[in-house]
């Protein structure tokens, strides 16, 4: 009955247009509360991987990331602890681990599987913080219900919000009722399309515009905000406007360097990029061409550049209020993804290239910037933002603050020498020089391995798993990923309930 009537509500909110944002409700008039504590601006971006300047990336056009980036820092090693939107997202805002049983897909919702623990944004909003969230922040599969008591308004996306075309000749495949999502898998748009549109004829755009009305709301409030804004671009479809594609000529780019050059790789690491399947101008099933790939890394790149320039208006509308000077701004990837390494598009394996995403923190008035190469984990980020504004971290959180990174203060950090990830059977953990994967059953037989050294094959083109030269450091990681696993699985449930 509860989540019925929060459906109802969502769906009155969504069957407005854009110039309807007057339904939300305003923020109190109450001035009591003294803004002592930073603000935040949470952003964090469906599928994207360190394609970026700041990464080192030359061909991408991503000038406001790299804003955030100076005087800021960035995370060379990130890692997201499951390589899919609905789990990792579920593990970010609870500070938990996934496990064989818990976050295990997109279907996961924090409410049904962990409801006695406090989410990211409710602990904000226990501490005095006035809390939003735009766009995609929980994976929402078909509705925005979960972790909704953590919001202080509900949370908002456009309508529609996704699977959408502007092209003339595309229009009509545009999704019209999340109600009908769960039949997506029978919808037959393209795969990318660039329409001479303005920037809000994308969701992308429309979710800035309700974000930079919300700032200028809470600049109103005594009070400080935590405010979440999801991007979904560069999530397929690649759908953004003609200027962004127009950024990048087609003939810059090629194929990545480990498409077909790999070898000793289990079967089991692959799949077929059903996720990219589903459009209609990609076949079902068999080889896709090299100019239709190139077509699709063209496409990514338009896309996060799309996104970046929605980040620079969010900016420049923090500046303009003058929040920049008590806000904290984070940009972060999901998970990673794969422009057709290992042959493969979009995410959901254990390779590092689907692990590693991009984490970048700004703090307010910060000159500097500098870049970390030590491993940091996203289980980290919600322990880190709670000590940096103050709040108490919860028992329950697995991951470790890296707020002494930020601050410079490294005098009682002991920095990470390792990091976990996990999908399916796949357990993979990450260390300074190498990354292992085990394929492990419900029985806790391990049936395949994976082993490579980052260092000497940063691409992973040669599986070392099972070679006589690197079996004690296969050993050495063996016991470390299951003794993870093990304490994991056997930490206490009953942590910190509300």
């Amino acid at each position: 009955m509860k989540y019925s009537i929060l459906l109802f509500i969502v769906f009155l909110m969504f069957s407005g247009k854009y110039s309807e944002f007057q339904t939300i409700k305003k923020l109190s008039d109450d001035k009591s509360e003294s803004q002592t504590k930073p603000n935040v601006l949470f952003i964090i971006v469906d599928d994207l991987r360190t394609e970026l300047g700041c990464y080192d990336n030359k061909k991408i056009v991503s000038p406001n990331i790299d804003r955030i980036a100076k005087g800021g820092v960035v995370f060379k090693r990130a890692y997201s602890q499951f390589p899919v939107c609905g789990p990792s997202r579920c593990s970010i805002l609870t500070g938990l681990r996934p496990t064989r049983t818990r976050f295990t897909s997109n279907r996961s919702m924090v409410d049904k599987e962990v409801p006695q623990y406090l989410t990211l944004p409710k602990l904000f909003k226990q501490n005095g913080y006035y809390t939003i969230s735009n766009g995609k922040v929980f994976h929402d599969h078909g509705n925005i219900i979960d972790g909704m008591d953590g919001w202080s308004e509900i949370p908002w996306e456009p309508h529609p919000g996704f699977w959408v075309w502007k092209a003339p000749e595309n229009q009509k495949y545009t999704y019209e009722g999340y109600q009908y999502r769960k039949e997506y898998q029978n919808n037959p748009g393209p795969s990318r399309e660039a329409p001479q549109v303005e920037d809000d004829a994308y969701p992308t755009g429309v979710i800035t515009n309700k974000t930079i009305q919300d700032l200028q709301r809470l600049k109103k409030k005594d009070k400080p905000f935590f405010l979440a804004v999801g991007y979904r671009k560069p999530h397929l479809p690649h759908n953004a406007p003609k200027r962004y594609w127009d950024l990048y000529n087609q003939k810059q780019f090629k194929l990545a360097d480990n498409f077909n050059n790999f070898k000793n790789i289990p079967e089991k690491a692959f799949h077929n990029s059903r996720e990219l399947r589903v459009y209609n101008d990609i076949p079902d099933t068999g080889e896709i061409n090299k100019k239709t790939w190139l077509e699709l890394i063209h496409s990514y790149y338009a896309c996060v550049s799309y996104t970046d320039a929605q980040v620079g208006k969010l900016l420049d509308e923090l500046e303009k209020l003058g929040l920049n000077k008590n806000t904290i701004v984070v940009l972060m990837g999901d998970h990673g993804y794969q422009l057709t390494d290992h042959g493969m598009w979009s995410k959901g394996t254990n390779f590092h290239q689907a692990v590693r995403a991009p984490l970048i923190f700004s703090m307010p008035r910060r000159k500097s910037d500098y870049q970390i190469n030590s491993i940091v984990e996203f289980v980290d980020i919600y322990p880190t933002l709670a000590e940096m504004c103050g709040l108490s971290i919860p028992n329950h959180v697995q991951g470790k603050s890296f707020a002494p990174i930020i601050n410079n203060s490294l005098v009682d950090y002991k920095q990470k020498k390792v990091a976990f990830s996990r999908i399916g059977d796949g357990e993979t953990i990450i260390t300074e020089k190498y990354i292992y994967t085990e394929w492990i059953n419900e029985k806790g037989f391990t049936y395949e391995r994976m082993l490579f050294n980052l260092e000497d094959d940063p691409l992973e083109t040669n599986n070392l798993a099972g070679l006589k030269k690197y079996k004690k450091t296969e050993n050495n990681l063996s016991e470390m990923l299951n003794k993870k696993i093990i304490e994991i699985n056997n930490r206490p449930q009953n942590l910190d309930k509300e």
